[in-house]
């Protein structure tokens, strides 16, 4: 598919693809003519790699981990330096305190919004 499909489906504008193949994040087959072909799945990775983003994860983290998302049973490590273990396990802990956050936000919503329902309720 070209870019422009790709964005589309993806939800994402050209120009983001482009910089996610500059990073090394996605990488689109060629046509003859010099044109980008995407394939379908890419779809899934730009999915993939917005999340991982809005995680707060930084590229040269994604870039490790994207490889090992699709099959997480056959992890194989070629090399960890020390710093991307260190900086691995510090993204963990803020992504666990995030989702502590998060969790305690959905409650108070979800208990807010039982709180409106109920007096709604009441009230008709």
């Amino acid at each position: 598919m070209k870019i422009g499909e790709l964005a589309k489906t993806a939800k994402v504008s050209a120009r983001m693809l482009r910089y996610y193949e500059e990073q090394g994040l996605i990488t689109p087959d060629r046509a003859a003519n010099g044109y980008r072909d995407y394939s379908d799945c890419l779809a899934d990775d730009v999915w993939q790699i917005r999340g991982l983003l809005d995680a707060g994860l930084p590229i040269k983290i994604i870039k490790q981990i994207l490889p090992v998302l699709d099959h997480p049973c056959t992890i194989q490590v070629r090399t960890a330096s020390p710093e991307m273990i260190t900086a691995l396990e510090e993204e963990l802990e803020r992504i666990e305190d995030r989702l502590s956050c998060l969790s305690k936000s959905r409650d108070a919503i979800s208990e807010y919004l039982q709180a409106a329902r109920d007096t709604a309720a009441t009230e008709e």
